[in-house]
């Protein structure tokens, strides 16, 4: 199969991210319907068809992104590769695969909410894998819009050096257009459905506003290029060519954020910003890509977007549906071709591409093949989210995404029992397409849980169960996932001696458990310092992983134990008896008899709590919050609505989203995402430590 090499540099790859409720899937919508793709346009809520990228029916009706579609569309000759994720932190999931793979992306914000929660947890993200990103302010119409505002968000509270590219003509109701700052023209859309953009003079009354902005505009660029200082500093004009070209630069080192107007819903604003994303935005071959060698640890493999090369390409996600297995492929080097096979790296097994596919949202459309920087489906792989498929065995994996830990689980059985094989199949799915998806038995009381990243996230699972598996099931109460961590030092001497005729058992430990600091990445620390060879070097991994499988069960009620340094400094061992087997027994004696002296303590998940609400509301919901043993770290005002930062225990939000409603008469939205673990209270300690006891004795009676 031919490819283009011009196709690689005449592609982008696009992301649309924003907290809840800031227009994404409106504005994919928009973009889909100027560049040609759709003729119609359909709404997030209300009557009609329902958006296009929001293709299920849990989506429509709940008017939310829950899984991210992608599609591709064509603008000023260039193809755009689009992805819409969701804004809601229970699918952050789809967010963090999503851009894991993308060149570049469009930060949503609300006009009026600016910088909210999610949009802090976004910034990270798009930082995690440095994309390169335009802001776009929408909802522009809205009363309380106030752009130079939201800028000044985004350098207080993301440190973005964030800079206007355009200026608002009116605002709110009277939102008509923008002001081009590099072209100095005014920008207007014209047409029932603002398909006809028209471009005019700059107002008299608004043309020293827009010179003083295009100054600060250029002066903030030119901290990115002595060329275009040096034109400044001459005041002679810059021109377009340079500007977009130091532009360019500055956004794709990731230093930089121009930012841009619109209200997607009343069809303004759009057609310039796909205008920025063809100019701004890297295409796979200004993207630096790198890969891990086989038993590395570091991305040192340069990749190139060259088709000629190997193909190297990552399955992102995978999605099971009628037609089948669906894996969502990203191609970094190389081409993929009809009928070929390659090299799954985690396996070794070879597979072979048997139909490749475009995608818009939930259609597809077959293709011969792909080529560097495209985004295609492949039908009926065995792969998992995060593979590496190239054209050689053993060649090396391109680095994964982050997939955070799940918070709260609960559990969930059949109503009919010929509903258990159904249920274990969709499990079975739903875990390959969500990696932060977990389902566990719980050995107490031998049921099935799921565990996942909040109440929504489970909420929507158990809703796929009955429309798509026609499994009825009964939902167990959330139950919170705690974890015990030791709170003082502890010494050892453990001996285990064991004789049955013939050869025995022996090995002998001697070290302390501590504490880890609060700010310690891993949970679990294993050090030893033996001198002299007291125990043979052979048996260190067999203390360390006799330690380990102790880490799942606390003593205290039986949670996953964190926090946790093990130093073992001495130790003695027998010629004949000792065994990686003894060592290991040993390890486990000492964490039973041990661990419990570290007077332990359970720690559970607190979340980020961001509430806005009326202003005449917000007493009553700070004083719901401090009841729930929350604690207030922050609120603002901006005109009628409030906004109020917290932290909460993940135990006290249960139910939260109904109790918000009936405090605030519906007027309310709120979004929560895991902060930190911390120290449970003494007295709710005990209370879920006797909760925990009951609950096994009624197992073992049962």
């Amino acid at each position: 199969m031919g490819f283009d090499r011009n196709d690689i540099d005449n592609t982008r790859n696009i992301g649309i991210s924003a907290h809840i409720d800031s227009g994404k899937t409106t504005l994919s919508e928009r973009i889909l319907y100027y560049s040609g793709r759709i003729h119609r346009m359909g709404e997030v809520r209300g009557e009609g068809p329902g958006a296009t990228m929001d293709y299920m029916d849990l989506e429509r009706e709940r008017g939310i992104t829950i899984t991210s579609a992608a599609t591709s569309v064509s603008w000023l000759g260039k193809k755009i590769n689009l992805i819409d994720t969701p804004g809601h932190v229970d699918f952050t999931v789809e967010v963090e695969r999503s851009l894991r793979v993308l060149d570049g992306a469009i930060l949503v914000l609300c006009a009026v909410g600016g910088v909210q929660a999610q949009s802090l947890t976004i910034d990270r993200q798009m930082r995690r894998y440095h994309v390169p990103r335009l802001a776009f302010i929408n909802k522009m119409d809205r009363v309380g819009a106030d752009p130079f505002k939201v800028v000044k968000q985004l350098h207080d509270r993301l440190g973005c050096d964030a800079c206007l590219m355009q200026l608002p003509i009116g605002r709110e109701a009277n939102f008509q257009g923008v002001i081009d700052l590099v072209m100095q023209e005014a920008v207007f859309f014209d047409g029932a459905e603002g398909e006809r953009v028209r471009r005019e003079p700059v107002p008299v009354t608004m043309r020293e506003e827009m010179l003083a902005a295009r100054r600060q505009m250029l002066e903030s660029l030119a901290m990115y290029s002595d060329e275009l200082l040096e034109v400044l500093l001459a005041e002679e004009e810059p021109s377009l060519d340079l500007i977009y070209r130091v532009a360019k630069e500055a956004v794709c080192s990731l230093q930089w954020t121009p930012v841009f107007l619109g209200s997607a819903f009343k069809n303004k604003g759009v057609q310039p910003l796909l205008d920025a994303v063809v100019r701004l935005l890297p295409a796979p071959s200004e993207s630096a890509v790198k890969a891990i060698p086989p038993g590395g640890t570091e991305p040192t493999l340069a990749l190139s977007a060259d088709p000629d090369q190997p193909l190297v390409a990552m399955a992102f996600k995978l999605v099971e549906d009628p037609y089948g297995a669906l894996t969502l492929f990203r191609v970094y080097q190389g081409c993929i071709v009809k009928g070929e096979s390659y090299y799954n790296q985690r396996t070794g097994k070879r597979e072979r591409f048997g139909r490749v596919v475009r995608l818009h949202a939930d259609k597809r459309e077959e293709i011969e093949g792909a080529g560097p920087g495209d985004i295609v489906g492949v039908l009926g792989l065995d792969a998992a989210s995060g593979d590496t498929y190239a054209s050689v065995p053993n060649f090396g994996t391109l680095e994964s995404m982050f997939v955070p830990e799940p918070v709260i689980k609960m559990a969930i059985m059949p109503v009919e029992r010929g509903g258990a094989d159904r249920l274990a199949k969709a499990l079975a799915r739903f875990r390959r397409e969500d990696p932060t998806l977990q389902v566990l038995s719980d050995e107490e009381s031998g049921e099935t849980l799921i565990a996942g990243m909040g109440e929504l996230h489970l909420d929507v699972y158990v809703e796929r169960l009955r429309r798509e598996y026609k499994v009825e099931v009964v939902v167990g109460a959330p139950k919170v996932n705690y974890r015990e961590a030791p709170t003082q030092p502890a010494e050892f001497n453990v001996r285990h001696r064991k004789q049955t005729g013939g050869s025995g058992q022996y090995a002998h430990i001697v070290g302390r458990m501590e504490p880890l600091p609060e700010d310690a990445e891993e949970s679990f620390l294993f050090e030893e310092a033996i001198v002299g060879g007291r125990i043979p070097k052979q048996y260190i991994p067999a203390i360390e992983k006799g330690l380990r499988s102790s880490l799942e069960k606390g003593p205290l009620a039986g949670y996953p134990i964190v926090g946790l340094h093990v130093l073992v400094e001495d130790g003695s061992y027998h010629e004949v008896d000792s065994s990686d087997l003894a060592f290991q027994i040993c390890a486990q004696t000492v964490m039973r008899e041990t661990f419990p002296r570290t007077r332990p303590v359970l720690l559970e998940p607190i979340m980020r709590i961001e509430v806005e609400c009326p202003e005449s509301c917000q007493g009553n919901v700070v004083g719901d919050l401090i009841g729930r043993r929350g604690l207030i770290t922050g609120s603002t005002v901006m005109g009628p609505i409030a906004r109020i930062m917290g932290e909460v225990p993940l135990a006290e939000t249960f139910g939260y989203a109904t109790v918000l409603r009936s405090l605030t008469q519906g007027q309310a939205t709120f979004s929560m995402e895991f902060c930190r673990y911390k120290r449970v209270p003494g007295s709710v300690q005990e209370e879920i430590v006797a909760q925990r006891k009951k609950r096994q004795i009624a197992a073992v009676g049962s």
